[in-house]
């Protein structure tokens, strides 16, 4: 007898915490309503956990994109035929070399630069162009032959 008085009291017990974690909204005499309140929870904690994921991987898809595009930004200084020249790439292959002999075919000069090769390759720079070559070279021509000497260094 004692027994089944204990298994009732747990079984309240355990009653009121699952109405308690659901939020249900079910009266004390519906004992089967509780559990359908429960699983509908279950359910809708489920489905926000997928979209969660779908979230997390959708941000991490982005990321890797990010870090595995080559970036070539050329920025023309006033005043003159100099040019700051900024490249990020992914972390791979020596892409030091190419990039200087893309600057010395196009007949322009290195004045400044600062190389880093942590967390993938970096590079900015300061450029001049000779007086006579000015109206030939343009931000568009850098461009393009930065990230054609990039392209063969990553094929």
């Amino acid at each position: 007898m004692a027994c089944r008085v204990q298994r009732r009291i747990s079984l309240r017990r355990k009653l009121h915490l699952l109405r308690a974690l659901a939020n249900s909204n079910s009266l004390k005499g519906k004992r089967g309503s509780i559990p359908k309140s429960s699983i509908v929870y279950i359910y809708k904690l489920k489905v926000a956990l997928e979209s969660i994921k779908r979230e997390y991987e959708n941000i991490l898809k982005d990321v890797e994109e990010k870090n595995k595009e080559e970036v070539v930004k050329v920025e023309k200084v006033k005043g003159g035929g100099r040019f700051v020249v900024r490249i990020k790439c992914e972390k791979g292959g020596e892409k030091l070399v190419p990039i200087l002999e893309a600057f010395e075919e196009m007949g322009v000069n290195v004045e400044n630069a600062k190389v880093s090769c942590e967390g993938g390759f970096r590079m900015e720079a300061i450029v001049g162009v000779a007086e006579q070559d000015q109206t030939v070279v343009d931000v568009t021509h850098i461009t393009e032959a930065l990230l054609k000497a990039i392209a063969t260094t990553t094929q």
